[in-house]
Parts: C-alpha cells; structure tokens; sequence
C-alpha cells in the first residue's frame, strides 16, 4: 500500500511538473508555390520531439501544434504529389505563437506518371524564379547576429560579396558596385529608402527605419536578378512584413540604449481570420554621448519610426492587406566653428489586393503612396548660411501582377507598374563666394515598368527561368529592354550547378537630371536631363554542395559590364570630371555638366561555408575576392571607390538550455570582419595649404588604398521563459577590441597636415525585450 501511495504521489508531482512547463503554439498555412492555392491535409510534422508531434492541414490549408515545449524545434511538411519542405530550428518561446506560412512545389511527374520528390532547403529564397546570387533570411538572424542590431542591411554584411565602408552607416556594398544601385521592395512594390537619416539619392542611413518586431523572411538578391526586379543595377531587398496572430493579442515592449519599442498584434472583426500588427519606435542617442560613445561626433541624434500590417481574407478568393511605416529622424550639431541641422523624414502606405482567379491563377494589384523629405541648414561660425537643402519627393505607384500555373512543369508571370513621380527639390551653396543655385525644380514625371516570366522544369533536375523587363522614363523618353535567363541544374543528389544572365538598368536621382549647369554666357542650363538610363549587365556561375541537412558549401563567380555611366563632357578640362564617373558616387548630385559615356566592370568569386543552427550551434564564413574599375572622360580605367578587393567573415554563435527545466537560453554569438581598406582620392597638400581647405588631386582618382580594416563583434543574450512571457537580455558590442579604423583623410589646417579620420570605435548596445 505504501509502495502504491508513493508511486502514485510520484507519478502525481511529475505530472504537475510536465504541466508547469512552459509550452507554446505553433500554427501556420501551407500553400502550393506557384497557384498559391491551399495544401489541403498536409502534414506538419515537428521532428524534434520525441514522441513525434505533427497535424494536417485543412480545407484552407491550416494548421495547428499546440503544446509544444517551448525551445528550437525542427519540422518536415510532407503532401502528396508535392515536393517535402524542411524548417530548422524554429525558435518557439512561450511569450508569442508562431506562425509559419510555408510553400510547396508540386512533384515533378515523368511521362510515365512516375511521382519524382525533391526538397525545399533552409536559406532558399522565397521567390522561386530566383536562380542565382540569392537567399532569404529570417527576423531570427536579425536579431542573433552579432551587431546586427535588428537591421536587415547591417546583417546582411555577414553574406559574401557584401562590404562597408563606413561603420556609421548601413549602406552596403555589392560586388564593388556603389550603394545607389540598390532597390528597396516592400509587399511587392518599390520603395524609397527605408532609413533613418537617408541622404538625397543614397540607399542607407545611420540605422533601419523598420523594426524588427514587423518584419517577416524576406529575400536579398545581389546579382542576375529574375525579370520582375527592375530599376536595379547592384542587389535587391525583397522585404515582408508579417501577419499579426488572428487569434489573441500579443505584445512586445523592448527598451534599451537606442530606446524603447513597443508591438501589439491581434484579431480583428467578427469573421476571424483577420489581424493587425502594429510598432512604435522612440530613440535618442544622447544616451549614448552620457556614457562616452559618441557615435556621430558632436551630434545631437533623435529618430521615431512606426509600421503596421493590416489582413484582411475578405472572403476566400480575396484577401486585402493595408500596410505602411514611416519615420523621423533629426541631426543637430552645435559647434564653435560650425552649426547644421539635418532631418530626414519618410513614409509609406499600400494597399494589396489579392484575387484568387481560379486554381491555377491569381491576380494581385499593389496601389502604394511614399513621400520622403531631407534638409539642411549649414552655418559658419558667425552664424552665416553656407549650405542649403530642401528635397521633397513623392511617387505614387500601381502594380498588378498575374501569376498563372500551366501545370507542375510550367509557371507564367506578368507584371506592370506605374510611377508617378512628384518632386519639389532645391539645393544652394556658397563655398567659393556668392550663393550658387545647384538645383531648384518642382514638377512630375513617370516611369514605367513592365515584364514577363517564365519557370519551366525541364526535367526533375533542371528548372530554367527566363524573362525581360523593359522601363521607360517619362522624363525624357530613355527606355531600356533586359532579357534575363536563369538555371539550376541538380547534377547529384547533393550537388547544384546554377547560373545567371541579365541585363540590368537604373535611372538617376530626379535631382541629378535637374541640376542646374553653369554655361558660358553665366547663366544656367539643365544639361544633364537627357542623360541614359545606366547599364549593367551580369553574369554568374554557381555551384552548392550540401553534405547533409544543415551543411552547405556555395562557390560563385560573377562578371559585370557597366555603361552609359554619367562621366564629364568630351570638351572638359576639370579634373574632377576628367578623371571621376558617377559610378563611385553614395549619394546626391553634382552640378556639373555629364554624359553617359563612361563603363566600368566588376568580377571576383565568392565562397560560402555554412552550418544552419542545429544542435545550437550555427557556422558561416564568408570569402569575397573581387575587382571594381571605371573608366573615365580619359580613357584610363582606375580603381572604383569600392574596389576594397576582398572581405572575409566568420561568424559562430552557440546557445545553452540552462535554468531547473532547461527552459531558458544563455546565447553567445561572434563575427569576425576583414575586408580591404577604403580606397580615397589622395590629397593635394600645397593647394589645400593655398586654400585652407581639403584639395583632392583628381589625376590621381582613387588611386590609394587605407589600410586594412579589421573589426570583432560579440553578441551574448539571455532568454527566460515564463508560462505565458518571454523575457531576453542582450547585449551587442560592435568593435569590441576598440580598432579604429581608417575611414578617410582630410587637410588638418591648424596642425598643416594630412590627418587620418578613423572609423566608430566600442560600440555597447544594451537591450531588454519583453514578449506576452
């Protein structure tokens, strides 16, 4: 009897100890790849548990897991006559459900009807007319990258072919291309540059207008893009921003050195299925200064940003989605030699309007509205005006797509979109005397956009994707047409060969067309309104190996012919225009007269090693070798601004289950940087001594090269996990060893020499995040 009792008192307390453990969760919608349409009575299996977990989907494709044991869980998604899927290490914490929304390809069928499977890897990119040059990556990799500091772009530094060149900005550099040939796509329609304190002209800023907390698995392209990504010459972010859960409210509050974060999602309406997810973001980085880190010098930095996501599946063939964000963000310097305020604001709205045709077609119309602003006051130490800005642009934008699924070997795609461009844009300075209008324009123009797609599955092991997108700008009647063509070709089980072929084009900032020329009767003229669309066209060779599940090895090469590059007249003699080409510019405009005449080319090769986070632990290193040159009004070809030559990363993490349940997650995560210095225009001593300023000697355009750059980041978190909250400290170093490097030089008056400006040094980023 006592032996029973114990036993069932036993039995007892480990039942309320199971039942103390926190669980979660897990529910999501399974969608064939091309059509869209649901998978109905998939199964989701969680392969991490044992006993094994899983469900089917139903009639609209969902599905639902709940109470799973909160930690990393793994899942195959399996389906007759599709294709199996397999998700890694899946973060479920017990302060949100998780949605995963997953798309299946229908197996290829041979001639004979026999059924022949493949699977969909961890890292392959979302859109699946991407052949080569892309991947996608997840919220979770924002947030566990050292230094990453939940900004797409900065994490994105840690893939090969990316580089920086300055650390107090997240613009990157692809392939040795300048930053201005990024695109930016939101939902599926182009937006401005999502970032706080954004330039005229530019792709980045100090830091992401966009917070994590909205943002879902997105794509990034660097090169050989497929045919509906236009307007583009160097990478593509293909961004999403997640659904909120449509079954209970949730929130997350995260306060640290860079501010406070607030997220709320939930239901709403009667019907179900419908949801919001909404953030706001306040930060000033005087804390920063208050603790010594001064990371923009003397400036007194604020920025606020906010997005939200509304679904609505009106019924079920339409589903309408409201998304936007906006963001301000203010620089202010109070020097005694000088003064300058800068803001730069933005914000976007759209409206998605999915309709499921029938079950092989769908149509989805993108309405979008974006405004951004940038100004600047500069001031002498006597209080006198030097330099001011004012740019204000606005585009209102229509897509429509349709998608049509032959059959399981066939996909068509087409698309169009119109954009309507507003402008108001003025820009004055009087560095040498009087003020010198460089730009001052108000008016409208259009640009136009329109491609055709198609995937083929030539046989189970070689999918060809092929396409053109053509582009017209209104402005002055320059049009470009781009075939593109893309294959993979599965030679082994474990072996792909992919390649990659495009033309590419991108239009200049609308201020570049307007800057106002001096002529040589004194007065003004808009000779640049005419200039080409620039050109680039790539081409890329491919080969991954995957030894096992979480192992891949990717090798790329890449070739890239750039023209109708905006270089000086055939007549001038400046050495700034005989020597320069547009292509190394990172922002802005230059009032001086251009034609289209220049070319450059880059090409290197690129090797990525890496070890998805099993086991919790997780690998990758990155090696880019590479070469970037122009050719100028000269004829010489040079070294580009952003011919650094080669960067190399090695990132590691590993996570711990520590705490009485193993329960809670003690993380540690390293990256280390190398990459070729800065290459910068050398300074010319004697006339900057005659002038008292700064003087580049031009004949000599990015001829020397700074010194190596060199940087370590560390990242350790730790994440509790209560029954219904989750609870994570952070901590981010960028810099840890405190290097400073180079950044560039300018002419030191007071001390009549060349003084070395170097780059940010320790950087501590403190963060809490709370989930519930």
């Amino acid at each position: 009897m006592k032996k029973f009792f114990f036993t069932l008192m036993a039995g007892a307390w480990c039942a309320l100890a199971h039942a103390q453990q926190p669980t979660q969760t897990v529910k999501g919608r399974i969608v064939d790849t091309e059509s869209q349409q649901p998978v109905i009575g998939a199964n989701v299996i969680v392969t991490s548990v044992n006993p094994i977990m899983g469900a089917a989907t139903d009639t609209e494709g969902n599905f639902r897991i709940e109470n799973l044991a909160i930690g990393r869980h793994s899942f195959k998604i399996t389906s007759v006559g599709y294709d199996d899927a397999f998700l890694q290490e899946i973060n479920v914490g017990s302060g949100k459900e998780v949605e995963l929304n997953v798309k299946l390809t229908e197996s290829f069928r041979s001639l004979n009807e026999v059924v022949i499977k493949a699977q969909k890897e961890n890292g392959a990119p979302l859109n699946d007319m991407v052949s080569v040059s892309g991947r996608s990556f997840t919220v979770d990799q924002t947030k566990r990258f050292a230094a990453a500091v939940n900004d797409p772009a900065r994490m994105a530094l840690s893939f090969a072919g990316v580089a920086t060149n300055d650390d107090g900005s997240n613009q990157i550099i692809i392939r040795g291309n300048s930053p201005k040939g990024m695109l930016w796509r939101m939902e599926g329609v182009e937006i401005p540059n999502p970032n706080h304190f954004a330039q005229e002209g530019s792709s980045g800023g100090g830091i992401s207008a966009l917070s994590a907390n909205v943002l879902g698995n997105s794509d990034f392209l660097t090169g050989a893009f497929p045919a509906e990504y236009g307007n583009a010459t160097s990478g593509v972010f293909d961004l999403k921003l997640r659904k909120g859960n449509n079954e209970k409210r949730e929130y997350a509050l995260q306060a640290g050195i860079l501010g406070l974060d607030f997220a709320a999602e939930g239901p709403i309406g009667p019907k179900g299925g419908a949801s919001y997810l909404a953030n706001y973001r306040y930060s000033t980085l005087s804390v920063l200064n208050k603790i010594g880190v001064n990371l923009n010098g003397d400036a007194s930095i604020d920025f606020q940003d906010g997005a939200f996501k509304v679904y609505i599946p009106y019924d079920e063939k339409v589903v309408v989605t409201v998304w936007g964000m906006g963001g301000l963000s203010t620089s202010t310097v109070d020097d005694d030699d000088f003064k300058e305020k800068f803001k730069s604001n933005r914000g976007i709205i759209g409206v998605n309007y999915l309709r499921y045709i029938n079950n092989r077609s769908y149509m989805e119309n993108i309405v979008s509205y974006s405004a951004t602003s940038q100004s600047g006051d500069f001031y002498d130490k006597d209080l006198k005006a030097t330099y001011q800005q004012n740019f204000v642009n606005q585009a209102l934008r229509l897509s429509s797509l349709y998608n049509y699924k032959v059959n399981a070997r066939n996909t068509l795609r087409l698309g169009v979109i119109i954009n309507h461009l507003d402008f108001n844009l003025f820009d004055r300075d009087n560095e040498d005397g009087p003020f010198q209008v460089n730009v001052d324009q108000k008016g409208n123009t259009q640009l136009f956009q329109g491609y055709a797609q198609w995937k083929s599955r030539l046989s189970p092991t070689v999918t060809v994707n092929g396409g053109v997108h053509g582009m017209l700008l209104g402005l002055n009647n320059q049009y470009s047409i781009e075939p593109r063509l893309g294959m993979k070709w599965s030679v082994a089980p474990k072996s792909t060969i992919s390649f990659g072929a495009g033309l590419h084009s991108k239009t200049e900032s609308i201020s570049t067309y307007f800057a106002q020329v001096k002529v040589p009767d004194g007065k003004t003229d808009l000779l640049n309104k005419n200039l080409k669309l620039m050109k680039s066209a790539h081409l890329v060779l491919g080969y991954e190996f995957r030894p096992t599940s979480s192992w891949r090895i990717l090798g790329e090469t890449y070739y890239q012919h750039h023209y109708n590059v905006p270089i000086g007249p055939a007549n001038t003699t400046t050495p700034f225009l005989l020597h320069n080409s547009q292509i190394n510019e990172i922002s802005g405009f230059v009032s001086d007269s251009l034609t289209s005449d220049g070319k450059g080319r880059s090409y290197g090769v690129e090797l990525t090693v890496e070890k998805a986070l099993t086991g919790g632990f997780y690998l990758m290193s990155t090696t880019s070798l590479y070469q970037s040159k122009y050719t100028g009004r000269d004829g010489i070809e040079r070294d580009s601004r952003f011919n650094g030559q080669y960067v190399q990363n090695v990132l590691a993490g590993k996570e711990w289950k520590v705490g009485k349940n193993k329960t809670n997650i003690f993380a540690a995560n390293v990256k280390l940087l190398a990459s070729g210095g800065n290459r910068t225009t050398p300074i010319d001593l004697a006339k900057s001594r005659e002038t008292g300023k700064t003087e580049r000697d031009w004949t000599r355009s990015y001829s020397q090269q700074l010194p190596h750059y060199f940087r370590t980041d560390l990242r350790v978190s730790y994440t509790k996990n209560k029954k219904r909250t989750t609870s994570t400290i952070s901590l981010d170093i960028q810099n840890v060893t405190n290097r400073l490097n180079a950044h560039d030089q300018h002419y030191d008056r007071k001390n009549d020499r060349v003084k070395l400006i170097t780059q940010t040094g320790l950087l501590p980023i403190l963060n809490y995040r709370l989930e519930f």
